[in-house]
């Protein structure tokens, strides 16, 4: 058993990284797409070997493993990519990468078809992003505009009148009709 870990107790603890959070938003996204495309290139070539081995009915494989092709993003597709993944928030990132994870496991695409898939799953955290920053901007607004005090307002009574009338006179004279007690009361103010 070495003591040297124990011996270095005194040292500095290691620092955060001085990266900005866009730029491992981005890192992260982009080694997720590598590794998901070395694993629809593993699952095709796997796929093939199965064919052929069908196919002929011997297997060869453990004789020579010729080397494989590797399929790349050409250049542009990369920029496009990664200007695509710049602009995704950090709290994004996680399900921006179960919802490809998701697709890849219910498509197994070809591994042409992996960087398509990944820009789709981009484009919808996108819009997903400016939906809830739209949201939330009308919520703003909402919780920012000026409220209508009811107190300043005058009340509005559109049967009060100074001028009488006989039904008045008539009901106030009258007994209360029986009521039904299914129904609320209601019954006029008297003014004294």
């Amino acid at each position: 058993m070495s003591l040297i870990p124990w011996l270095r107790w005194n040292e500095a603890p290691p620092r955060l990284s001085s990266r900005s959070p866009a730029e491992m938003v981005l890192e992260t996204l982009m080694v997720e797409l590598a590794g998901q495309m070395r694993e629809a290139e593993r699952q095709q070539w796997e796929r093939s070997n199965a064919v052929r081995k069908i196919c002929t009915g011997v297997d060869y494989s453990w004789l020579a493993s010729a080397p494989r092709p590797t399929y790349d993003l050409s250049p542009g597709e990369r920029m496009q990519l990664e200007d695509v993944c710049a602009k995704i928030h950090p709290s994004y990132c996680g399900p921006a990468i179960l919802r490809f994870r998701q697709l890849i496991a219910e498509h197994e695409p070809e591994v042409q078809e992996v960087s398509g898939l990944f820009r789709s799953v981009l484009q919808e955290v996108l819009e997903r992003m400016q939906q809830e920053e739209e949201a939330q901007k009308l919520t703003r607004q909402w919780n920012l505009r000026p409220r209508a005090t009811f107190k300043t307002r005058a009340r509005i009574a559109p049967f009060a009148s100074d001028i009488r009338t006989i039904s008045e006179d008539v009901e106030r004279d009258a007994p209360p009709p029986t009521r039904t007690w299914s129904l609320p009361e209601f019954r006029a103010q008297k003014e004294y």
